[in-house]
């Protein structure tokens, strides 16, 4: 750090990701001025992990232990003490947790939380303050029969999407806590309280336990996302006495209180370091790319994953619909596609000789919408829309078993912005002037691939460096905490941080090519779905 620097405030992110636990420090200008980070299977070999998790012998039930979240936090500010980073400067910390993990509290944990020893390590004082020491994670799927009794008991999944923002899922919190009541019940019965992984790591700092934000909360099935409070026919559908296990849920932006005192004995925390709420992953990506109103963030990698903010949700029976983080009046969706960069890369093998400069020269030398050849490219069963295998149409809509190499090409990339588009506008979004479209992950590198991903949605494209997205989210959303209640919107807290760099901007006939071809998508697409239903 620059000696011009030493009396800067500081704001730490956190993240409590499947893998690792990292933190990202910035300074008042927003810049990054401290990384550190605990991987969890390396440095914390006594857990047993792999990929930080343990994986059950049925293979659908996934859990990581609570107690190594703590043991990687004391770990983890043991480094930063030694990098020599000075916490009195600290000013506001937030964080991140992986979505969709629940974090068992048994009774009296409070107690030994408000109470604790600065002589001692986190993880000695908590030993025994879990109900259940392994809990369940997003990768967990062994909840199928309670994701039937949630949405039997709302009327159906398509209603309770229209509640909580998404029809039921396994790996989804109020899924997983009816499940561990049948499964667990004398566990379950000595629990005083459950967290998110996000709540229960704003707990630790807090020395309390935290509320769940909303964002983070809107990835249960459990809270009503207009009222953003807990719905009652969800809670009494999945456990008894669920209000008080949970507490009242708030805004993401809301600053909880003080940081214990145990964290100003032991590291030298000022007293007047403020913790702001932590929430999920994804929505501390979402304040880490900078989202904005009327943005759309298209993260292309191994999956694509599709960022929105939106102002008025449609919930469907795809995708997912948050409260938003940095803005707690709007929502954020959020769209996954398996079929992203594994399947470029194959056609890329196929049609272009493994080159990639091969694959953009075709893309350069085929017309804007294909002469009216359009694919469907799905390697493995995609998401959204439930199909696989691959579909290539003519422009007469017939099938046909191949298209020549470079139209190959196109139909691929054209048919997965398509697809990224019409997903996006069912639920709720719609290209507005003034609209950008952020790209990120490792194909953001590919200019004439963002060319398209720009054409297709008629709105110029930004990349944005983003390899620890969800921590300088966090730490952007500390600093906004402190400012938010007084007005100040996050995008003016965070002004000072790099802007997106601007890549590729619309063809101008792109807008009369794609709205068409976006409904001859749709309605191709529906064919699909319907051929392959059982």
């Amino acid at each position: 750090m620059m000696a011009a620097d030493q009396d800067s405030p500081l704001y730490l992110g956190f993240d409590f990701s499947t893998q690792q636990l990292k933190v990202v420090a910035v300074d008042g200008n927003l810049n990054v001025v401290h990384q550190n980070n605990v991987q969890f299977d390396s440095e914390l070999p006594e857990f047993r992990t792999q990929g930080g998790v343990h994986i059950h012998a049925d293979k659908l039930t996934v859990t990581s232990p609570a107690l190594m979240w703590v043991k990687a936090l004391d770990l983890l500010l043991d480094k930063m003490k030694e990098a020599g980073l000075d916490f009195s400067r600290v000013r506001a910390l937030s964080g991140s947790g992986q979505q969709h993990g629940s974090v068992y509290w048994r009774t009296g944990a409070s107690e030994t939380l408000t109470n604790l020893d600065p002589d001692q390590n986190l993880n000695q004082q908590l030993q025994n303050s879990f109900s259940i020491s392994d809990c369940p994670v997003w990768m967990d799927s062994s909840s199928s029969q309670q994701c039937q009794d949630l949405q039997r008991a709302v009327g159906g999944a398509l209603r309770l999407a229209e509640i909580t923002g998404s029809r039921a899922y396994e790996r989804f919190t109020g899924n997983q806590i009816a499940k561990m009541r049948q499964t667990k019940p004398n566990e379950f019965q000595s629990a005083e309280r459950i967290s998110l992984v996000s709540s229960f790591a704003a707990s630790l700092f807090l020395g309390d336990y935290a509320a769940i934000d909303y964002s983070d909360g809107s990835g249960m099935n459990l809270l009503d996302i207009r009222t953003r409070t807990w719905s009652e026919v969800c809670l009494e559908a999945t456990a008894p006495h669920l209000h008080s296990l949970l507490g009242a849920p708030l805004p993401s932006t809301a600053v909880l209180g003080p940081i214990s005192s145990y964290f100003v004995q032991r590291y030298g925390f000022s007293e007047s370091c403020r913790v702001v709420a932590f929430t999920g992953d994804n929505p501390a990506s979402l304040a880490g790319m900078r989202l904005q109103q009327g943005d759309i963030a298209v993260s292309l990698g191994t999956s694509d994953t599709v960022f929105l903010w939106l102002q008025q949700p449609r919930p469907a029976l795809e995708g997912h619909i948050f409260c938003n983080p940095v803005d707690w009046q709007e929502y954020m969706a959020l769209l996954c596609f398996k079929n992203g960069s594994l399947t470029r890369e194959r056609v890329r093998n196929e049609c272009a000789g493994g080159s990639w400069e091969l694959f953009s020269a075709s893309l350069r030398d085929t017309p804007l919408g294909n002469n009216g050849y359009i694919g469907f490219y799905f390697d493995v069963m995609e998401i959204t829309p439930p199909v696989v295998g691959v579909h290539r149409f003519d422009p007469d809509d017939s099938e046909v078993s191949s298209l020549s190499p470079q139209v190959e090409v196109r139909a691929l990339v054209e048919g997965q912005f398509l697809s990224r588009r019409l997903h996006a506008e069912r639920l709720g979004y719609s290209i507005i002037p003034g609209t950008r479209v952020l790209a990120t992950g490792g194909a953001s590198s590919n200019k004439e691939i963002l060319q398209v991903l720009s054409d297709v949605f008629n709105a110029p494209v930004y990349t944005i460096d983003l390899s620890n997205s969800a921590c300088l989210g966090s730490a952007y959303r500390a600093l906004h905490g402190l400012v938010a209640e007084s007005g100040v919107t996050f995008s003016d807290a965070v002004k000072k941080a790099p802007e997106p760099q601007l890549v590729a901007t619309p063809h101008p006939t792109a807008q009369e090519v794609y709205d068409q071809m976006l409904k001859r998508y749709a309605r191709l697409e529906e064919r699909l779905l319907q051929e392959t239903r059982p």
